[in-house]
């Protein structure tokens, strides 16, 4: 079972890990931002989404801006004293931390997700292929989502969604072979005490990006 997902964004912003300091987008989306998006608009314990091709519909155009963040998180030891009876510190006061930093981020985005799913051993007895397609198709028409989706930040939310009805053109600058280098895959959470990322080489064909599967022996970590 397969869905087409076309979706539209003013802003997107898919970090690259090895930039520290200033954040600087992909040149598309990632699969994980991918699948992050199809689980705001449905997600079930009893399956998962896998992208299996990501189209690029528009140019790709990066723009700077500045944004406010906060220079500090919530450690874990706070987390896990609130946890045992003590809530001390178990808050940031963004006045104190915030900072502006500078971020190379995309514009006019447009994308087609293709993604399958699979059935997961959390599913119920009553839970098959069948319901699950028809709860995406349903929620994607209505435009139902359990959280705005999100171009890679939730300061930049997808516009738009829609079942893609029909291929849109490739644009002319897109045509051909582009090497984008390696992206982040997804994350591997098959030791959760161990969750590694994993990355792919994305090779753009004529603004198609084919999605390995996890376990391909062309993902590496």
């Amino acid at each position: 079972m397969s869905v087409s997902l076309e979706i539209f964004g003013d802003y997107a912003c898919f970090s690259r890990p090895e930039m520290k300091t200033e954040r600087v987008s992909y040149d598309v989306i990632t699969p994980s931002a991918a699948r992050g998006i199809l689980d705001a608009i449905l997600w079930h314990p009893g399956m998962k989404w896998k992208v299996t091709r990501i189209q690029v519909c528009s140019p790709i155009r990066f723009t700077n801006i500045r944004r406010n963040e906060v220079s500090r998180t919530i450690s874990a030891r706070n987390v896990k004293a609130a946890m045992g009876g003590n809530p001390s510190g178990l808050y940031l006061v963004t006045s104190d931390c915030i900072q502006q930093r500078a971020a190379m981020v995309l514009r006019d985005v447009h994308y087609v997700i293709d993604a399958r799913f699979v059935m997961t051993r959390n599913a119920a007895p009553g839970d098959n292929p069948g319901k699950f397609q028809e709860m995406a198709r349903r929620r994607i028409e209505k435009g139902q989502c359990y959280h705005t989706p999100c171009m890679g930040v939730r300061e930049f939310p997808v516009r738009e969604f829609r079942h893609c009805a029909g291929r849109p053109p490739c644009p002319d600058e897109l045509k051909g072979e582009k090497d984008l280098g390696w992206m982040l895959l997804d994350m591997d959470f098959s030791n959760p005490k161990d969750i590694q990322p994993r990355f792919f080489r994305a090779v753009m064909r004529d603004g198609v990006i084919d999605v390995p599967d996890l376990e391909s022996e062309a993902v590496v970590g």
